[in-house]
């Protein structure tokens, strides 16, 4: 299960995820995404991280696509920053 959060930073957006990002869970974040992307463009995107316990391939290839359009990735989490690293490349 997974729980999608969006706060105002003012100038940018936060998506806070809990959770596990997997299976049916991982078109709730691109669902979300998609929304705030169209509904404020060019606004700074930052998905926050802290607390995903679990990220399956779909959620890392959905979190690639998100960070290829310019969304910035948050992690503390030794296994969450492994994710980004990887990710980021």
């Amino acid at each position: 299960m997974v729980r999608v959060t969006v706060e105002d930073l003012g100038n940018a957006l936060r998506l806070k995820v809990e959770g596990r990002l997997a299976g049916v869970w991982v078109p709730e974040l691109e669902q979300c995404w998609r929304r705030l992307t169209a509904r404020s463009p060019g606004v700074a995107l930052i998905v926050d991280l802290t607390y995903t316990d679990f990220v399956d391939l779909a959620g890392k290839y959905l979190l690639t696509l998100m960070y290829r359009s310019g969304v910035q990735l948050s992690a503390n989490s030794p296994y969450m920053k492994t994710v980004v690293a990887e990710i980021a490349g």
